[in-house]
């Protein structure tokens, strides 16, 4: 099944507007290993949006290839209609924040001293304190443990503290890489409102790399299935339900039909 078109009507975008971040035709290889073949994808702004798929299908490759953390052999990523192709502290600096899978806090370091890491290029302390207040809002128990070191912070704690310094650089587009990986259930759906409320309450435009099918497709406006690095679905996530897509492509059946058609 392919139904890759990107001409649906987006729930939390407009529509009739360019996509904000956009990969066209995008591919990437680790050597003699294709992560990405040909893959066009994008999110427009206000959307979230999630890529989904099973393992190794290169769903944290899409995010990587944004942020120049893969090797992009061909195609190109668009972030407001221009090419983007600075270096990975250049592409923050512009308004797109990354959150890495397994969170890659400084655990040595405070809560306070980690967000502020989040915004190190920012020289206007005003401004600096401005976005940890805001941070401490939507999070509060980053405020109360602020000058606690992170080392001591549970698993969904830690995760709180990670989207925390992804929003201190002020992005317009939020990328994170399997936010609720490792955590409790009950910490899984309080990650999931987090997110959720970022990008509602805030506006951030969010692309999310999630494993958790359920969860993910309860916050999100559209999502894209992978499979061996291609791009095979684009839909609401009722239609990614009603299409059964996702069944198809964990239980390889998408993969086995383009080898047929292929050969």
């Amino acid at each position: 099944m392919d139904n890759s078109s990107e001409g649906r009507p987006a729930a939390g975008g407009d529509q009739n507007a360019a996509p904000l971040l956009r990969l066209e035709n995008v591919s990437v290889r680790y050597g003699a290993v294709s992560a990405l073949a040909d893959v066009s994808l994008g999110v427009q702004k206000g959307e979230v949006v999630a890529v989904m798929g099973p393992n190794g299908a290169g769903k944290s490759t899409v995010l990587k290839a944004v942020m120049g953390l893969a090797p992009v052999v061909t195609g190109q990523v668009y972030w407001r209609g221009a090419r983007l192709s600075s270096a990975t502290h250049e592409i923050v600096k512009e308004g797109i924040s990354f959150v890495p899978q397994g969170r890659r806090l400084f655990t040595h370091l405070t809560i306070e001293e980690n967000l502020e890491m989040g915004c190190h290029f920012l020289k206007d302390r005003a401004e600096r304190e401005r976005r940890l207040e805001s941070v401490m809002e939507l999070f509060p128990i980053l405020r109360e443990k602020r000058r606690d070191p992170a080392s001591q912070m549970s698993g969904g704690q830690q995760q709180m503290l990670a989207l925390g310094r992804g929003l201190m650089s002020g992005p317009d587009a939020l990328l994170l890489d399997e936010p609720t990986l490792g955590l409790a259930p009950v910490i899984v759906k309080e990650v999931f409102r987090n997110v959720e409320a970022i990008g509602r309450t805030l506006g951030t435009t969010i692309m999310i790399v999630e494993h958790n099918i359920r969860g993910v497709l309860d916050i999100v406006d559209r999502a894209y299935v992978l499979d061996a690095g291609r791009l095979v679905f684009n839909g609401t996530p009722e239609e990614v339900l009603e299409t059964g897509i996702l069944t198809e492509v964990f239980l390889g059946k998408v993969e086995a039909q383009m080898e047929e058609e292929e050969e």
